[in-house]
């Protein structure tokens, strides 16, 4: 642990003289707002730089400014030492020479203090009313088909609106509607023309505009019946009031603002030649969407037809008939194959049958049978010869024997109707029985009258 000797000097924090002064002028830009300050213009320099350097008194003390030359551009009025005038000027310190000074932002005339007063006032009290608030903002169409615009018809704004839309986008139509822009009536015509717009709703956005002007020629677009007309306004309204550095009331209503009439006619309207690049551009997009739509679809086309011509029955049918042509001639050579192996067997059989075959003695049975059936022949004929003989002989003697040829020598044979017997007694029969006689031809039947031995 180290120890500091009592005796030791305290260390410190020197600051150089730029730190210092660096890091004053931080506290004094971050110290105070936005100021207005009014006093005399004295010591006035301008070098060729551009800028303005000088000193801003009163009776009581004196103050160093300087006013940069893109703040100094945009004056109205060319400043001069012993000018009173009205500053809007932030707080600061030259760091070089460590000086105190106001960095001027606007510059006026002081005679326009009481209308600025009056400005700040109407400000404040809107702003608290919500008139300014980014909710009751309305979004400008796109692509408005007719515009209107409330501006004096004698003015330079209107001609820098026309032009711009003329180039720009001449497809929208552009309704003026003509007021004056300053003077006593000016605030109430333009509070009047604003009503009857939104009422007629001939347009789908308006335009509010006239050209630069010191603050008393801008008053009638800090009145607040223009205002509350702005804010009361279904369309959505444009500020195009005075030049870049002119801040009315009506801007701060309005639905935009615009730092100029041109600008206002560029805000509003789409540029035609971007337009024409964007249809261009989406009508390449949609070439090719369309023309690689179409790939898909014919190429999903060809797939489905492919497919339907793979399940499709005539395509089912030749597969089939193909392939039954395939069995067919596959069966047509198997059984030319079986047929020549058939016929190889058979022809093998054949040499081994022909090789074992007993044709000589079939040839030799054959003969012996046919001298065998020769003697059969002979055999049977000489039997019926002799059995015809002994029948011829046998047949003679039972011809010798029969009563048949006992019949035609005379002699008759005489039988019992009633049962058939022959009657070789009278006394077999009785008188009144019937008889019959057989003679050698024909027969008779006769009665017995009597009977005696």
């Amino acid at each position: 642990m180290d120890y500091q000797s009592f005796d030791d000097p305290p260390q410190r924090d020197v600051l150089t003289v730029s730190r210092l002064n660096s890091e004053v002028r931080a506290v004094l830009e971050g110290s105070f707002p936005l100021l207005w300050v009014e006093g005399e213009i004295s010591n006035l320099a301008q070098p060729p730089s551009g800028h303005i350097y000088f000193t801003l008194k009163d009776s009581h003390a004196q103050v160093r400014c300087a006013m940069f030359r893109m703040k100094r551009q945009r004056l109205r009025f060319l400043p001069q030492n012993g000018t009173h005038v009205l500053v809007r000027c932030r707080v600061g310190l030259y760091e070089g020479r460590g000086e105190f000074q106001l960095m001027i932002e606007h510059m006026e005339a002081a005679g326009e203090g009481a209308l600025r007063q009056a400005f700040e006032a109407l400000r404040e009290k809107l702003g608290a009313e919500g008139l300014f608030a980014a909710g009751h903002k309305k979004a400008l169409p796109a692509y408005p088909r007719q515009i209107g615009v409330i501006t004096s018809p004698a003015g330079a704004a209107l001609h820098d609106i026309l032009t711009v839309l003329a180039r720009r986008f001449p497809a929208a139509g552009v309704v003026v509607y003509p007021v004056q822009v300053q003077g006593d009536e000016a605030a109430a015509e333009i509070e009047s023309m604003l009503r009857l717009a939104d009422r007629r709703a001939e347009c789908d956005l308006l335009i509010l505009t006239r050209g630069g002007g010191s603050l008393e020629d801008l008053a009638a677009f800090n009145d607040e019946r223009v205002a509350r007309a702005i804010h009361a306004a279904r369309l959505p309204v444009v500020s195009a009031v005075g030049h870049e550095i002119d801040f009315t009331i009506a801007d701060f209503v309005a639905d935009q603002r615009a730092p100029t009439p041109s600008a206002a006619a560029e805000l509003v309207s789409p540029d035609r030649l971007e337009l024409e690049n964007q249809i261009e551009s989406l009508a390449n997009r949609l070439a090719r969407r369309i023309q690689q739509c179409l790939e898909r679809q014919r190429s999903a086309l060809h797939n489905l037809d492919r497919r339907l011509l793979r399940s499709h029955p005539g395509h089912r049918v030749m597969q089939w008939q193909q392939r039954m042509d395939e069995l067919q001639q596959r069966l047509h050579q198997a059984l030319k194959q079986d047929q020549r192996h058939r016929l190889a067997l058979l022809s093998t059989l054949a040499a081994r049958i022909a090789a074992v075959t007993p044709m000589h003695e079939l040839r030799r049975m054959s003969q012996q049978h046919e001298s065998l059936h020769r003697r059969l022949v002979h055999a049977v004929d000489a039997l019926f010869g002799r059995q015809r003989q002994r029948l011829a002989s046998t047949a003679a003697s039972l011809h010798a024997l029969s009563p048949l040829a006992t019949l035609q020598r005379g002699y008759s044979i005489t039988r019992r109707v009633r049962d058939g017997a022959v009657i070789q007694d009278a006394a077999a029969v009785t008188a009144g029985e019937q008889v019959e006689t057989l003679l050698s031809r024909g027969r008779l039947r006769c009665e017995v009258i009597s009977v005696s031995d």
